[in-house]
């Protein structure tokens, strides 16, 4: 699922008020790490995470992108060395879930 720039937008609006709990550090994206994030995604939809500066060989671009590739969410946003990941979880009742906004088809 593509998201749209207003579902962006809303996305790092909520993003905002939450704080970062994946972390990636000299040890890189392991196993570990794609589970803890796997299962921060279906609890939560939205998490933040950052690398830290004794990351070898990541930016922060580069591990949102692989860490979303293997959690098969997408990436919000990218700020500095911190970035936002979504996945639509299946865990929770429909209307507990973030609704993102829907886009509107134009009048031609």
């Amino acid at each position: 699922m593509e998201l749209t720039s207003k579902q962006r937008a809303q996305l790092r609006g909520l993003a905002n008020g939450i704080d970062t709990i994946i972390q990636i550090g000299k040890d890189g994206i392991g196993e570990n790490l794609i589970k803890q994030a796997d299962d921060a995604l279906e609890a939560r939809e939205l998490i933040k995470g950052r690398v830290l500066d004794n990351s070898i060989g990541y930016d922060a671009r580069t591990a949102a992108e692989e860490l979303a590739k293997a959690t098969r969410s997408e990436v919000v946003q990218v700020i500095g060395a911190k970035f936002v990941l979504y996945r639509e979880t299946h865990s929770k009742p429909k209307e507990k879930r973030i609704q993102l906004v829907k886009e509107r088809k134009k009048n031609l």
